[in-house]
């Protein structure tokens, strides 16, 4: 018998003497009315070996389980850490004190009893009572060694979360910069809308999309990959302040800040330019870093990122001749594609904007410690935006960058019908070859054709910004669910680390 079979075989016994003793192994409800978190909060100074008068009804999973003969010692966790019970055989009924003899580490029960402080300064809850919520029959990770394969972790991420606190914490940290990011959008009278994940044409980013089927209507649909397009038109509807906080999903590669389905916030506010959205991004970033930190300053990955604002503003070129010391407007097409080459950097077509945006990212991102706005691109990058005021040959575009990886992508945006139809139609075929060229959306022509307010619009990565907040190294420590390989590992796309 194996190892596990034996582990098994013991917990069905288990089990077996609770269903023999008539005790309910899986009851219907629990009547909790404390956690972990008030507890501690409301004790904190309390003294040690006193006790509070005060009865808990507490419930948890089983960790760690410390049998010195009348006593037992049970280490629970709920949701937002450990409390510890302190069993004593001559306090509880002799029915109760049997159970723990059958108890095994993963068990989830109830708890009722007086909270109090040990004399080594531990708040703790001395069992009265204790009831079987939930018996478990696979054992559990080492708590103390957890899960041995970092991919393990994220694919059975129940596992994670329920040995390791801090992972648990992550998502809490995740909910609550959601909620103050809504919060920000509410206060500036946004509302939060929703647009379709199923559509019948993609658009709105430069991504390879991933495609489906309609049984109904015989049609392919693709998940989308920016909810943009469909925001405009609710512009054009007569919505003058507009957010949604979505799922998109890109068919790419995957490694520490892409995953092929993502969490992306996008929000739109009429008469208003790129200037306006850039103080936007700011003012998240700052809100988020005080509410949180009471302080602009946060640790990440060791390295200290102060989002006080006003941020640094360079444009494209700027910051290549800045951080590469390349000075593109003195340079010949021959000569940026020399540089590209010793970069190792292939374009399928040659197009002078798109080559300086490729420099810019093979020579300039690394170097962006930031926060710092990356200004006025190359008209090539992008057909959605407005042509620079000034040089034409620019657009209003700005991303955003700090540690070398980019927060977000904001323009003015483009609402002459005529020239984002000629646009869209000159640009159409760009990055075919990596299946990444869009479709003309008509429909979306159209709508500018009624007349669409100026605006500036701005979608940024929530996982990312979590990244950020949390000190994570990866996005799929932000993500419960991230996308992973095949098991059997027959996945033949190289993942990148």
């Amino acid at each position: 018998m194996s190892r596990l079979d034996e582990y098994e075989e013991s917990r069905k016994n288990n089990y077996n003497f609770l269903i023999e003793n008539k005790i309910e192994p899986y009851p219907y409800v629990f009547n909790r009315t404390h956690i972990s978190k008030d507890i501690k909060e409301k004790y904190s100074t309390l003294e040690p070996d006193k006790y509070t008068t005060e009865t808990a009804n507490f419930a948890g999973r089983l960790l760690l389980i410390r049998n010195i003969g009348k006593i037992i010692f049970l280490d629970l966790y709920d949701a937002h850490g450990k409390m510890q019970i302190v069993a004593k055989e001559e306090v509880l009924p002799p029915l109760d004190f049997s159970i723990l003899q059958h108890m095994d580490v993963g068990d989830i029960i109830g708890v009722t009893g007086e909270i109090f402080k040990t004399k080594r300064g531990e708040l703790s809850i001395e069992a009265k009572n204790i009831v079987f919520l939930s018996k478990g029959f696979l054992p559990l990770p080492d708590k103390f060694h957890g899960l041995a394969d970092p991919e393990l972790r994220y694919r059975k991420r129940y596992l994670d979360l329920m040995i390791n606190q801090e992972v648990k914490d992550v998502f809490y940290a995740r909910a609550q910069i959601l909620s103050i990011i809504r919060e920000i959008f509410a206060k500036k009278g946004f509302i939060e809308v929703e647009t379709p994940l199923l559509q019948p044409l993609y658009g709105g980013a430069n991504a390879r999309p991933f495609v489906t089927e309609s049984f109904v209507w015989k049609r392919k649909l693709y998940l989308s990959i920016s909810p943009e397009l469909y925001l405009k038109r609710l512009l054009v509807g007569g919505f003058d302040k507009i957010f949604t906080i979505c799922k998109n999903f890109r068919n790419e590669g995957v490694d520490k800040s892409h995953n092929p389905e993502f969490t992306m916030l996008e929000a739109y506010e009429t008469y208003k330019d790129y200037n306006s959205a850039m103080d936007l991004i700011e003012e998240i970033y700052e809100t988020i870093a005080l509410r949180l930190f009471n302080s602009t300053k946060v640790n990440y990955q060791g390295t200290e990122l102060d989002f006080k604002r006003p941020w640094k503003k360079v444009t494209m070129k700027g910051a290549l001749l800045e951080f590469a010391k390349v000075d593109v407007d003195k340079l010949s097409d021959d000569e940026i594609v020399k540089i590209l080459k010793e970069h190792k950097v292939v374009m399928e077509e040659y197009k002078r904007g798109l080559a300086i945006s490729e420099l810019f990212e093979a020579l300039c991102e690394e170097h962006l410690g930031g926060p710092i706005h990356i200004i006025d691109h190359p008209k090539e990058t992008t057909p959605l935006c407005k042509l620079h005021r000034i040089d034409k040959s620019l657009i209003e575009r700005d991303e955003p960058y700090i540690n070398g990886m980019e927060l977000a992508n904001i323009y003015s945006e483009l609402n002459d019908p005529l020239i984002q139809e000629q646009l869209m139609n000159e640009q159409q075929d760009q990055g075919r070859g990596k299946g990444e060229n869009h479709p003309v959306d008509t429909d979306f022509i159209e709508s500018l054709k009624y007349g669409m307010p100026p605006a500036y619009g701005i979608g940024f990565g929530v996982d990312r910004l979590v990244m950020l907040f949390t000190n994570s190294p990866n996005i799929r420590d932000v993500i419960l669910f991230p996308m992973l390989r095949e098991e059997d590992g027959t996945d033949k796309e190289k993942k990148k680390e």
